[in-house]
């Protein structure tokens, strides 16, 4: 997975990628997204446990290392997806 603007990455695992939104829209606000092309959670194969896993925990350690006492884990979908590859908002006010 390469970027064309330099992002600093939280975590990376072999299956999925966290990093700070380059243009955030909440104090706090990290994307993840798996390494492997996923258009769109629509055609994600849910017996991929391997990166749910891995989202999961890579979410938690997040909450827990920037002590985010309220927060949300969104996905878009069809027109609301800005960018065509499978993406995760973790976001919070703090």
């Amino acid at each position: 997975m390469s970027f064309l603007i330099p992002v600093a990455r939280l975590r990376e695992t072999s299956n999925l990628l966290a990093f700070q939104h380059p243009s955030p829209s909440y104090k706090f606000h990290v994307l993840i997204m798996p390494k492997r092309e996923v258009v769109s959670l629509a055609q994600f194969d849910p017996a991929d446990t391997a990166f749910l896993t891995d989202l999961y925990s890579t979410v938690q350690s997040l909450v827990d290392e920037f002590h985010l006492q309220a927060y949300r884990l969104i996905v878009n979908g069809g027109e609301y997806q800005d960018f065509p590859h499978l993406h995760f908002h973790l976001i919070s006010d703090m």
